[in-house]
């Protein structure tokens, strides 16, 4: 858009801008009233999964042998949900100590209460 905007120049002006927020108002809008699930969920291939869990291909066959992490087969092809493996990360995860005491005088009240 020109710089030096005239006085006859700012309807035009005016509507142009008028557009372009309507558009990033209904990115915006659109963006965070999607689910966080349909934005993160993608399937995987074995080699995708081996990025994204920073382990080695055959760490992963291994793995999934033993059933240790999730997985869909269709064939001979596997298949891995990055949902299902970020929340597989995340049950590893260790917890805090604000959250064991949080934990345990959850626990500890409901004894009281029986």
């Amino acid at each position: 858009m020109n710089e030096n905007l005239t006085f006859n120049d700012l309807p035009k002006a005016v509507a142009e801008m008028y557009k372009k927020m309507s558009t990033l108002e209904r990115l915006i809008h659109k963006h965070f009233n999607t689910p966080k699930e349909e934005q993160e969920e993608k399937l995987m291939s074995i080699t995708d999964a081996s990025k994204f869990l920073k382990l080695s291909v055959p760490t992963i066959y291994s793995k999934v042998s033993r059933n240790e992490i999730p997985y869909m087969k269709r064939g001979k092809r596997l298949y891995f949900s990055s949902k299902e493996l970020m929340d597989f990360l995340k049950g590893g995860r260790n917890k805090s100590v604000e959250q064991i005491e949080k934990e345990a005088e959850n626990y500890l009240s409901k004894l009281k209460k029986d």
